[in-house]
């Protein structure tokens, strides 16, 4: 499969804003958007936002790929497995973008984004019920406990990582962390107001109508 390799900022500058894909960064003054928000390329001042239907279809879904980091291939196979299924599918989307095992880890507080917390998994630096898993688009079921791999707790990485997660306020309400064992466990599926993305889901189930 084809990786992404278009560099982070420059995917919130074509988006028009700050998709946070360089975790603590994104914050301070040395995040592109910052520096230089306006559209990527020798004529991106002059880039005006103004879109047709189509437009405005396929740059929300660029922006939910961007945000989660997936390529188009597998953002099609998420949607395919909500499609069927009872409920708004643009919020089923979401919620199934949000149950994948590199975004629980990042929300979890293991990586500081979402490409890292990818990497951290594809290295089998994290396990799910005690067992190894290196599939970073796997889907954590409710119920599931997420910790780091016994093996790896005593990398430096993961010591830094332990000092900040005990202080860490912000855990997500559909996730419980055992500060202690170091281990999260997801209570619920998200919905959407907790996932806290702005997006018009609904426009992205029209562009695979068309």
């Amino acid at each position: 499969m084809a990786r992404d390799t278009e560099a982070k900022c420059r995917k919130c500058r074509r988006a028009g804003e700050k998709l946070f894909l360089k975790g603590d960064r994104c914050s301070t003054g040395n995040c592109g958007m910052v520096k230089r928000a306006y559209a990527p390329g020798v004529h991106g001042k002059k880039v005006s936002r103004g879109q047709s239907e189509y437009g405005t279809q396929l740059s929300a879904k660029q922006k939910i790929k961007r945000i989660y980091g997936v390529m188009e291939r597998q953002f099609r196979k998420h949607f395919d497995e909500v499609s069927n299924k009872e409920g708004i599918t643009g919020d089923l989307l979401l919620t199934r973008l949000e149950m994948r095992l590199d975004s629980i880890v990042y929300r979890a507080g293991f990586a500081v984004s979402r490409a890292q917390a990818r990497q951290i998994v594809n290295h089998g630096l994290i396990s799910v019920n005690g067992k190894k898993m290196t599939i970073p688009s796997a889907e954590v079921k409710i119920g599931d406990m997420i910790a780091i791999n016994a093996t790896k707790k005593e990398k430096n990485y993961f010591k830094e990582v332990v000092a900040v997660i005990k202080n860490k306020k912000d855990f997500p309400s559909w996730i419980s962390f055992d500060t202690t064992k170091m281990e999260a466990k997801v209570t619920s599926a998200p919905t959407r107001d907790e996932i806290g993305i702005n997006v018009d889901t609904q426009i992205i189930v029209e562009y695979y109508s068309r």
